[in-house]
């Protein structure tokens, strides 16, 4: 069996330089023309033919004949803001791949090459998932719902992300994960708050939709610290606030926006009816009314114990085992979770920089800078997991 990381090293310069081109697009959300026809183009170039899912979603097979079929998943999709790296690559569009994806799209583009080249090793298919909008928390689905799990049927997936400046599981090259639950579910929360406009010097003729918002702020603070129980964790975070027209005017309208995270099902639940009871109750204190939109949300991500057996041995038969390193849940919210609600499923996670090692520029800062050596070592998982997989279950 092909050795797949002396494989990605050799083309580690091709690895790397994907990843700067799709870096300088610094594309978000659905919105990709230049990072998805840069993907199918090198796909092409491989000999493979991609074909797209959904509304920005790319896709192939790689194998034929009998067997299992594995997914494997990379996002695209960057973030809006502005990157501050100073990089000669660096995005200069507002945007920036300050989370990886760039990264990602160009380790599994480098496991397509692979795999291509060492067709005849597979047992079974290979179905690349490349992914957009997953800071939306949307592409997965979208791309589910266009069938990326059929045509063949998926029975596995496998999902990999790079942490930077993350304690615990961002040592370069080393791959963690947690069997089970292994993310926080997340909800981005609108609460839109109507009063009625005053000018300033008579505020009691009107009703002030930013004083509202202002004791709600502080009224949702109050859902973890003293409603959650200890041994739980939760995040209810105002992150916009938005209103007003002029300094010396009661603000008849007011915009919060808000994410909150938990660590269960339940948990989640339970933070979305209070959020919305809270403001409700606020709002209709002070004479005005708040409407709750909850704009989009991802459960936790789960990963199936027996494939995170499975693969994470597979891992260390690459890597060695003491880089293959059991952690704890990630505090972030996944895209991927969609996909693991479908079939068995792993998502692991590849240090790519520490602060120890002078990274303190983590995940969604626009000063982000990852080390890119580790980018043959993803694109060597993906093959070498893959390749496994199927032998295992020929």
């Amino acid at each position: 069996m092909t050795n797949y990381q002396s494989a990605a090293l050799a083309i580690k310069d091709q690895i790397i330089a994907d990843r700067r081109t799709v870096h300088s697009f610094a594309e978000t959300g659905f919105d990709l023309p230049q990072t998805v026809a840069f993907v199918e183009a090198r796909l092409r170039a491989c000999g493979l033919e991609p074909q797209r899912v959904g509304r920005a979603g790319v896709s192939c097979l790689i194998g034929s004949g009998a067997g299992k079929t594995i997914l494997l998943r990379a996002d695209m999709d960057a973030l809006p803001m502005a990157e501050q790296t100073g990089l000669p690559f660096a995005a200069g569009n507002g945007n920036c791949h300050s989370c990886g994806h760039d990264c990602h799209t160009a380790m599994l583009l480098g496991a397509a090459r692979l795999l291509k080249e060492h067709e005849s090793e597979l047992a079974g298919r290979v179905k690349l998932m490349f992914q957009p909008a997953e800071e939306l928390l949307a592409g997965a689905r979208d791309m589910l719902a266009n069938g990326i799990l059929e045509h063949p049927a998926a029975d596995a997936a496998m999902g990999l992300h790079v942490a930077v400046g993350v304690e615990g599981c961002s040592e370069p090259g080393t791959i963690t994960y947690k069997p089970g639950c292994a993310s926080f579910s997340g909800d981005a929360v609108r609460i839109t708050i109507t009063g009625k406009d005053a000018h300033g010097s008579t505020p009691c003729a009107g009703v002030d939709a930013i004083n509202i918002a202002a004791h709600i702020i502080i009224a949702l603070q109050a859902i973890p610290a003293r409603e959650i129980p200890c041994e739980q964790q939760a995040v209810v975070l105002v992150g916009m606030i938005r209103g007003g027209t002029s300094c010396n005017t009661n603000a008849g309208s007011c915009v919060l926006e808000a994410s909150i995270r938990a660590d269960s099902v339940e948990g989640r639940a339970f933070l979305k009816q209070r959020v919305a009871e809270i403001s409700r109750a606020t709002a209709a204190t002070f004479r005005g009314r708040a409407e709750v939109e909850f704009v989009y949300g991802m459960p936790s991500l789960y990963n199936d114990p027996a494939l995170c057996r499975d693969l994470s041995g597979y891992c260390q038969e690459l890597l060695g085992g003491e880089a293959v390193i059991e952690s704890d849940r990630m505090s972030g919210s996944e895209d991927f979770t969609i996909v693991a609600q479908k079939v068995p499923s792993v998502f692991f996670q590849l240090g790519a920089g520490s602060a120890a090692g002078g990274h303190l520029c983590g995940m969604h800062n626009p000063g982000m800078v990852v080390e890119e050596d580790v980018l043959p070592t993803g694109a060597a998982l993906y093959a070498h997991c893959a390749v496994r997989y199927l032998q295992s279950h020929s």
